[in-house]
């Protein structure tokens, strides 16, 4: 598993300089007033981590992973397991950043909204997560492409829709009263979809031929 991990992190680590320059440039866009650095650097590492999928298959990866032991469980358990690791670091870089620009900019620190934030993207990257692996697993990077357009295309219309026949002051009283409870309620939420969607990508690649 550990070696599954590292060979990850290895074929992503070209794109780390990356990550350090955009780093640097948001913080700096941040300091300015220009942004919100909190919500783009979590995603960039789930980006990242997709494009070691397409290294996988330039380099023929997975053809060679099922043939070492649980290969085809730790290929799959290691791609979440890093994605997840790489997800959580970035979220307390931009913490910290955030607590820092807030500082800088305003003379005091809103902890809690600040933490709320980062609590919510750190929970958008991985329901994120949860949707594309399966389908990368499925079809492929460049079909999921495609299939993930869709999907998002799919779900902005549906809430378009549903937002027309939805009372939202019922929805909005509904997530006050759930209010003193949001934290274990996203947290749970979290771990059980990433679960789900762990297992679904294994079944997908155990049964994937090569």
């Amino acid at each position: 598993m550990i070696g599954f991990i590292k060979k990850d992190l290895a074929m992503i680590k070209s794109n780390f300089k990356l990550l350090g320059i955009l780093i640097i440039v948001y913080t700096i866009m941040g300091l300015m007033g220009k942004m919100d650095i909190s919500f783009i650097l979590p995603f960039m590492c789930v980006m990242i981590m997709i494009s070691s999928f397409s290294y996988d298959n330039y380099n023929k990866w997975d053809a060679y992973s099922i043939s070492l032991p649980n290969g085809r469980k730790n290929s799959v358990k290691s791609k979440y397991i890093t994605t997840i690791l790489l997800t959580l670091i970035v979220s307390i870089i931009t913490t910290l950043l955030s607590f820092a620009i807030s500082y800088v900019n305003n003379k005091t620190i809103n902890y809690e909204q600040i933490l709320v934030t980062m609590l919510g993207v750190i929970f958008g990257t991985l329901l994120v997560l949860t949707f594309m692996y399966p389908i990368i697993y499925k079809f492929g990077v460049e079909k999921a492409r495609i299939g993930i357009f869709l999907l998002v295309f799919g779900i902005v219309i549906i809430g378009s829709l549903l937002a027309n026949y939805i009372d939202l002051s019922n929805v909005l009283k509904f997530l006050s009263f759930l209010e003193d409870y949001l934290i274990i309620i996203l947290i749970m939420v979290a771990i059980i979809m990433v679960y789900v969607s762990y297992k679904i990508s294994e079944k997908i690649f155990i049964k994937k031929e090569f």
